[in-house]
């Protein structure tokens, strides 16, 4: 993809399945949709594919309801079908780079979802983000993919491999175009309540954020409204449109807070998601 491309790219990241990188990539894709930017999407877990049956799932709920719900300009990327890696990964690059390129011209942003695991393609799509965003499950079950953590005394022993990756894929994209990741990880699914997991999480994110570069941001708290908007393809956001079929409730207008408040940490380029902010 040429330098010249302006559109911001947000990688969802995380090598441990049921993060919620998929419901956290269409809520952002909604959000900044309302804000009245253009956004392109990429799926390049095609074999999971949540973010793509989402998008679906809302086309079809609009032509049933007779809605004009924002809709994304979206993208599929399936692995190769070559068995010779070489000409696996080169193909693989060829068509994310060319989808890229594409959906990147004229565009504000390009939102990313991303599969398990650490495939080419999986690499290759981190190693183009500008901001890299990493749900992470308030469990050390969960932080355990970015870092080896003492269990007696919560020291950090070192790095754990999906680290180590976002790291090469920092290094990559500085080598091919001199640009930088802001990776972001954002804790997912809070419980309500204090306790002592909670807090010691916080204690050995704080220290594993200044050792591994990345930034905190605010997160989702576990809603079952989440589960149920899926087959519709809504999001929190667009409960307020007449039609939707869902009564808003408090639950409702909190995760509409978490969603502007991972907005605002995110901190997307300066006049990127001013107009409009109010229609959220």
């Amino acid at each position: 993809m040429s330098e010249g491309t302006s559109a911001h790219i947000i990688v969802l990241g995380n090598e441990k399945g049921g993060s919620g990188k998929s419901t956290t990539a269409m809520h952002l894709i909604v959000r900044l949709l309302r804000d009245g930017r253009s956004v392109g999407s990429i799926d390049v877990d095609a074999h999971q594919g949540t973010l793509t049956r989402y998008i679906r799932n809302r086309e079809a709920y609009c032509e049933k309801m007779k809605l004009a719900l924002r809709l994304p300009e979206h993208r599929i990327i399936g692995p190769t079908s070559h068995d010779s890696a070489r000409v696996a990964e080169a193909d693989e690059r060829a068509r994310f780079e060319a989808a890229l390129a594409d959906l990147a011209a004229g565009r504000d942003y390009v939102v990313i979802d991303t599969p398990g695991g650490a495939s080419f393609l999986n690499r290759l799509a981190h190693s183009h983000a500008h901001t890299l965003i990493t749900p992470l499950n308030d469990s050390f079950v969960d932080l355990d993919m970015l870092a080896r953590v003492d269990p007696d005394s919560l020291a950090i022993e070192g790095p754990s491999r999906y680290a180590e990756m976002v790291w090469e894929q920092k290094k990559a994209r500085a080598m091919r175009d001199r640009g930088s990741i802001d990776w972001i990880v954002m804790r997912n699914r809070l419980g309500n309540l204090e306790s002592h997991n909670k807090k010691a999480m916080e204690q050995v994110l704080h220290a594993l954020a200044r050792r591994i570069g990345f930034r905190q941001a605010p997160g989702i708290s576990e809603r079952v409204v989440f589960r149920e908007l899926f087959l519709s393809g809504l999001t929190l956001l667009d409960l307020r449109e007449p039609g939707a079929g869902v009564k808003l409730n408090m639950s409702h207008v909190a995760g509409r807070q978490e969603i502007r408040m991972l907005v605002d940490a995110i901190d997307l380029p300066s006049g990127q998601v001013e107009a409009g902010r109010a229609t959220g």
